[in-house]
């Protein structure tokens, strides 16, 4: 549940949600950076480039310049999403929360 989340996580899952429901995307997803910034993003699907909302999220901060992430969320009706590129990133333990469309929390996954 949205509630048991920290107040910087719960913001996370909130901004994934208003960024997948702008576009109507299939995920939306946040990260927030060592110094407490955030970016959100949705998935990009065209013929030539497809990316998951994380994936787009994390380059969003990388080409802000961020040195390291302290958490993201996903947001998707997809059993599980790739936490992947957090780890290259990031390394390890870093927690990724999983939500549906509603904002309800199925899972915290860690890098």
């Amino acid at each position: 549940m949205l509630s048991d989340l920290s107040a910087e996580d719960a913001k996370l899952v909130t901004l994934a949600r208003a960024a997948r429901a702008r576009t109507r995307a299939a995920e939306g997803a946040a990260v927030r950076d060592s110094d407490g910034r955030t970016y959100a993003a949705c998935t990009v699907a065209l013929d030539t480039v497809e990316l998951t909302a994380l994936q787009l999220a994390v380059a969003m901060a990388l080409a802000s310049g961020v040195k390291g992430l302290e958490a993201a969320a996903v947001v998707t009706e997809s059993e599980s999403a790739d936490v992947g590129v957090v780890r290259h990133f990031a390394g390890a333990n870093i927690p990724v929360v999983l939500a549906l469309g509603t904002g309800e929390v199925r899972d915290v996954v860690h890098t």
